[in-house]
């Protein structure tokens, strides 16, 4: 088991490394010039001061050279230079915003409190509603009842998931404000004002999601129950209730259980149109505001992939030696 874990941490850590020199050669060399912002924010920009700025950020030194330079970084600290002004940034260092020259890991620190928020409320009202869902459709499977779910999960997942959003804080906020202006309030200042300002959030994103957990887990309870281990527990008189929930669930919450820990991940990383469409200030409008407004914030949309790219291999790190110790297959593959 040992040797699984390791292969799969070395593995995670590579992953991270990969994603990490793909975003920043394709930022650093693909999209625009880095220095462009700098140089327009101190004024008229002729091409020698350009040219100054290049050499002063040091973008004319080999890209490997300038990604060793940022990697060291994280670990070390070091001196970011725009322009004719520096910056001190210690370790973990991520860089400097180019929009508000604050340091980067102070903005994420400060942004991710309202993600975490999102994230865990959502994710538990779409797991609760999901998964009572699909069981619920699975014990009456083959009723008008469950054939209702079912189209109406089909429905719910067919609709665009921003025109969803959107649709909720119009009618639900707007047209006939049930709920009050949405944002993000720290749970420090006010446990009530933060719960009822996340209200909304978390169920929209919540219910939306929950179709797709009602659909898989119905579809796992209904193989599950189909079992030959199932069928001796009814012949053998136990309750229709304890059937399905003490041995069908059981069986098929794993599989449910791992694509929660990725799904959970990929909210960690930022729900982009959540928190465009009630204002909440995570990651996720932070990474969107970085490539919609002018200056492109180089240093930010680094910051906000590696984020997300370290989050979800964890989850998937987490996922596989759980994985590993429920099903010794998967460690001998």
């Amino acid at each position: 088991m040992l040797g699984f874990i390791v292969r799969r941490v070395l593995t995670a850590l590579l992953v991270v490394l990969l994603t990490s020199i793909f975003v920043f050669v394709l930022l650093y060399k693909g999209v625009a010039n880095p220095a462009g912002p700098v140089c327009d924010a101190q004024g008229r920009c002729t091409a020698e001061r350009l040219a100054a700025i290049e050499e002063q950020m040091g973008l004319n030194d080999p890209i490997l050279t300038q990604y060793g330079e940022f990697a060291t970084g994280v670990f070390a600290g070091r001196t970011v230079s725009f322009g004719e002004t520096a910056y001190d940034c210690p370790a973990p260092c991520l860089g400097v915003s180019y929009g508000t020259r604050g340091l980067i890991t102070d903005e994420l620190v400060e942004r991710l409190p309202a993600t975490i928020s999102l994230a865990i409320g959502a994710s538990i009202i779409y797991l609760v509603v999901g998964v009572t869902l699909g069981v619920l459709a699975a014990k009456v499977r083959g009723t008008a009842t469950d054939r209702l779910l079912v189209s109406s999960s089909l429905v719910v997942s067919s609709i665009p998931y921003y025109l969803f959003c959107l649709m909720a804080y119009i009618f639900l906020v707007l047209k006939t404000p049930i709920f009050d202006e949405t944002g993000y309030l720290p749970i420090t200042e006010s446990v009530g004002a933060w719960f009822f300002a996340m209200l909304l959030p978390w169920l929209v994103l919540g219910l939306f999601s929950s179709s797709n957990y009602a659909r898989f887990t119905r579809g796992q309870m209904v193989e599950t129950l189909g079992e030959d281990y199932i069928r001796t527990a009814s012949a053998k008189g136990v309750s229709p209730n304890k059937v399905v929930f003490g041995h069908g669930l059981r069986a098929a919450i794993v599989p449910i259980v791992t694509i929660f820990g990725l799904d959970f991940a990929a909210l960690l990383g930022g729900t982009i149109f959540t928190e465009k469409i009630f204002q909440i200030d995570g990651i996720g409008l932070w990474a969107l505001d970085a490539v919609t407004r002018p200056p492109l914030d180089f240093p930010v949309v680094i910051a906000t992939v590696l984020v997300v790219a370290i989050i979800i291999t964890l989850a998937n790190l987490v996922v596989d030696i759980v994985y590993g110790f429920l099903d010794p297959r998967v460690r001998i593959s």
